[in-house]
């Protein structure tokens, strides 16, 4: 016997099959929910619900409120939209085509967290449309869509905050380690080592019929069209199972195609703190080196030759030519987190510690009052959200641009170019490309798929 979840379930389901993607699943509120005027309560939708899209989601209900919701996959879509009734009282609408949200004249600022390749043609067509927004990390697929992003930033004035927390949250952990830094405690920096973690290669992948309620193909979006793959193994949850391996719900980062592999993920946190701590967040690399790197299918002039295997790099170490002589070395091995080595010691900082002598020194030599307002410039706010919206009233972009992240991100994107190409690139931080390499240079943009071009 189904239960009354189950048929309500199957009924949403069946609902969103006959209005297509881009109609509206519920009702639009507008202001009829009470919602506070933007100086006093903002109000945002979520764009891009699995996993981390909840997650910003939940830790934004004490800042505002939840007017909409948009994802592709009609199953995410409808137990999230519960989660948010339940978590405000009030029933967000819901839609499977973001351009319903970026229409409603009530929504202050959107939450971006879809896969990667989809970030920058929703930020820069919200930011249009009058919108603030926080979009999750990576911020860009390429480093050209980082230019074009900066470039509608400073054209509309909108506040946009990207999400890497580490910045505000974490318990200030990174704030201190800059703080540290900043006041000298390892002397003058020599080497920075950003241990993101590896990742594991997949088998053969089939194609398979796409899961009920998932708009495959505007899942897919800007990217190539192709068919929708996952192992028979599946992990409990939606629908009663999903794909362990599969192009979109939990793999989309192991594929180029969609994002970066883990330079772009965690590279996207610790790289930004390194490179923040080092004061590069306006400048970039002179070269990028992949030192030792494995990808996990064969690539031929930048490209994978199959499209049924993940794709993104697996093991890798990277050496960063960073400015005043500093080296960066990114990599698979050991513990996730950064070491910061300098003439006079050495510390280690991830999101659970924070040690090393200069630390354990602490105790007796506390850094100066102030020092990680310094680095923070002023008082830390509460989250990440919570700054974001300070950004919205003040007007004043938030505690992570988006000039200084594609600066850092840039690094990232030019390791995985590196790595696919097989060899060395030189890079200019000021013309911001790669130098004497037009093969090189042409992985800076991509080609969107035509219907899903960005509509400026």
């Amino acid at each position: 016997m189904r239960t009354t979840h189950q048929a309500g379930r199957r009924q949403f389901l069946q609902g969103v099959a006959a209005a297509g993607a881009a109609s509206i699943l519920l009702p639009s509120a507008d202001r009829a929910f009470g919602y506070q005027a933007p100086s006093e309560r903002p109000v945002f939708a979520t764009i891009g619900l699995r996993n981390q899209g909840w997650a910003i989601t939940s830790k934004s209900f004490k800042f505002a409120d939840f007017a909409a919701l948009a994802d592709v996959d009609a199953n995410v879509l409808g137990d999230n939209v519960e989660k948010v009734r339940k978590a405000q009282d009030k029933k967000p609408d819901a839609y499977q085509d973001y351009r319903k949200v970026l229409d409603r004249k009530d929504i202050d600022a959107v939450m971006i967290a879809t896969p990667d390749h989809w970030h920058t043609k929703i930020a820069v067509e919200a930011m249009l449309a009058g919108k603030d927004v926080y979009c999750e990390k990576p911020l860009t697929l390429t480093i050209d869509e980082g230019k074009l992003i900066e470039k509608i930033v400073k054209q509309t004035g909108r506040v946009f905050q990207v999400g890497t927390m580490q910045r505000t949250e974490s318990d200030q952990r990174f704030l201190k380690a800059i703080a540290l830094i900043k006041n000298g405690r390892i002397g003058k920096v020599q080497k920075v080592t950003c241990g993101i973690n590896g990742m594991e290669a997949s088998p053969v992948i089939p194609a398979v019929p796409v899961p009920e309620g998932l708009a495959w193909d505007f899942w897919l979006g800007p990217a190539p069209k192709v068919a929708y793959r996952a192992l028979p193994e599946i992990r409990q949850g939606y629908g009663g199972g999903v794909p362990l391996y599969s192009n979109c719900h939990y793999s989309f980062r192991n594929w180029h195609e969609y994002s970066g592999g883990k330079l772009t993920d965690w590279g996207a946190h610790h790289v930004d703190i390194a490179s923040w701590a080092l004061g590069a967040s306006d400048t970039g690399p002179s070269k990028v080196t992949p030192v030792d790197y494995t990808l996990p299918v064969e690539y031929k002039d930048g490209y994978p030759l199959v499209d049924d295997q993940y794709n993104a790099a697996t093991k890798f170490n990277i050496r960063v030519a960073m400015p005043n002589d500093v080296e960066l070395i990114i990599t698979s091995e050991g513990d996730n987190g950064i070491l910061f080595e300098g003439t006079d010691g050495r510390f280690f900082v991830n999101r659970g510690k924070l040690a090393g002598k200069p630390v354990e020194e602490l105790e007796n030599n506390p850094l100066p009052g102030g020092a990680i307002e310094a680095v923070y410039g002023g008082k830390v706010s509460e989250n990440h959200t919570a700054n974001f919206i300070e950004g919205m009233k003040s007007r004043k972009q938030p505690i992570s641009d988006v000039w200084s992240h594609n600066r850092m991100l840039e690094i990232c994107h030019l390791s995985n170019i590196a790595m696919r190409l097989g060899r060395e690139l030189q890079w200019d931080p000021v013309k911001r490309e790669i130098i004497n390499d037009a093969q090189a240079n042409a992985f800076l943009s991509r080609e969107y798929r035509k219907g899903f071009e960005i509509q400026m």
